[in-house]
């Protein structure tokens, strides 16, 4: 294996306090991440393989696709998107199986929702 072992965080930046709020609502009490880590602009939850950041410090609303979509490993890709559509948030893909590559192809279930801010989140269940 190379130098790269994982992916460490993926950072979100928000613009204004409702938007802050808006994350930790969606990851901290919907999702059950933990918030590990904060400082005067910011904080960082923990995915348990990985960090997502967030800096409050945004001069503006980024454009949505700055970061085509990030996942998690799941054990339950159903459940998750049940408790996210209940909460009133978007699923527009999923659940649904897949098969991963063609050359040793890894079977899983997927689905994806637009998190708060409107950046894509997958749920990714390996088979």
């Amino acid at each position: 294996m190379g130098q790269i072992t994982g992916i460490h965080h993926i950072c979100i930046k928000t613009s204004s306090e409702d938007e802050s709020s808006k994350v930790k609502s969606f990851y901290c009490d919907l999702l059950g991440l933990p918030i590990v880590r904060t400082w005067d602009q910011g904080f960082m939850f923990d995915t348990g393989n990985g960090l997502v950041e967030v800096f409050t410090n945004a001069d503006s609303q980024l454009p949505q696709g700055v970061i085509r979509h990030f996942a998690f490993s799941v054990k339950d890709v159903d459940s998750i998107v049940n408790k996210v559509s209940k909460a009133g948030y978007e699923i527009f893909l999923g659940p649904k199986d897949i098969l991963l590559g063609n050359n040793n192809p890894l079977p899983a279930r997927i689905a994806f929702c637009h998190g708060p801010l409107g950046e894509d989140v997958e749920f990714f269940e390996e088979k």
